[in-house]
């Protein structure tokens, strides 16, 4: 069985991936995650995700010939313009108020490469958020939650009491669609639920 290799450094991802019970090393892949002119959001999630992986297949020394790197890229996108990690507490702020009392995109791309062939995937999820006061962000900004995440929020964090409604995967707003990885990986021989004792 070829080892996996995760391409991220989100703890979000190593412990979904650690729930599925697939065994894998992270590594840290830094790529230029600047979008390209006229680049569609989904086409963008599924560059970078494609990006991560090799990225992380090159740092692969021992065999890569028996191993896989798993990338992944999480996008918040509202009114179709990409909502990135806030620059600052006023940037947060208003990415949380254009999100407030509306539905807005998650798109989450998984890449599996293993020196081969490169197969990936995309996953849209739909996102309503209540109403939201200025003072509630000011809170959730001092929280320190929202400074590294998309969209300036994380919903398995304390901005779960701001989500009204979910369409699509809860695990792919979190930073990695834990359906589709498990098959993106069975396609590359790596089996989820390894960690289960042989009955």
């Amino acid at each position: 069985m070829k080892s996996l290799y995760l391409a991220s450094g989100s703890p979000r991802r190593r412990e979904l991936l650690t729930q599925i019970g697939v065994p894998f090393t992270a590594i840290s892949a830094d790529i230029d995650e600047t979008p390209f002119p006229d680049e569609s959001p989904v086409a963008y999630v599924e560059r970078l995700a494609r990006d991560k992986a090799a990225a992380g297949y090159a740092l692969i020394a021992d065999d890569p010939s028996a191993a896989c790197a798993l990338g992944a890229d999480t996008a918040v996108v509202l009114d179709g313009r990409i909502l990135g990690k806030p620059l600052d507490q006023a940037d947060a702020q208003s990415m949380l108020m254009a999100l407030s009392d509306r539905e807005h995109e998650v798109l989450t791309a998984i890449a599996v490469l293993d020196g081969q062939r490169c197969e990936s995937r995309v996953v849209r999820s739909l996102v309503r958020f209540r109403a939201i006061g200025d003072d509630e962000a000011a809170r959730y900004w001092a929280s320190g939650e929202p400074c590294d995440k998309a969209g300036g929020y994380g919903i398995q964090g304390l901005a779960a009491i701001f989500v009204a409604g979910l369409n699509g995967s809860y695990s792919a707003v979190v930073g990695l669609p834990v359906c589709e990885t498990a098959e993106l990986l069975g396609h590359f021989g790596i089996p989820c639920w390894q960690n289960l004792a042989v009955r």
